[in-house]
């Protein structure tokens, strides 16, 4: 029973990361406003670090309680686990209230006519690596968890 329910939260997590990542952000930049479109993203990546956070947890006890494992695996779990999470946090914690903040600065022109433009991109470019990140760490979850 334990098996499959890590089975079932890595793959919800690996899905919410991969479903809001590769498609809802593209496609509210694509029908939205950038103002808009940033505004919804913002919400949907929050909701995401907070599901990450819940999922992160009850899969570290599904792990910590679960016979069929050996140390090794469990060990790769854990570290997988961890790796995912470290992702989330780093981009809601760290990236996200940068770049709301020069969207803040920006006001009504957009951070696009910003001064401010090129750290928003760098920013933005370093949020992209650690999602891709986590999604790779996210598949070898949904692997390792069965």
């Amino acid at each position: 029973m334990l098996a499959n329910a890590r089975l079932l939260l890595a793959a919800l997590w690996a899905g919410s990361v991969w479903a809001v990542s590769y498609l809802a952000a593209p496609s509210a930049f694509a029908v939205l406003g950038s103002t808009q479109a940033g505004n919804v993203v913002g919400m949907m990546l929050t909701r995401s670090a907070w599901l990450a956070i819940a999922l992160a947890v009850l899969l570290v006890l599904a792990t910590a309680r679960s016979a069929d494992l050996d140390a090794r695996r469990r060990r790769w779990l854990y570290g997988l686990v961890a790796g995912m999470l470290a992702c989330s946090l780093a981009v809601y914690l760290g990236l996200q209230p940068m770049m709301a903040a020069i969207r803040a600065a920006a006001g009504p022109a957009g951070v696009r006519a910003s001064p401010q433009w090129g750290t928003f991109a760098a920013l933005h470019g370093a949020s992209q690596v650690l999602y891709l990140v986590e999604t790779i760490l996210g598949a070898m979850l949904v692997v390792k968890a069965r």
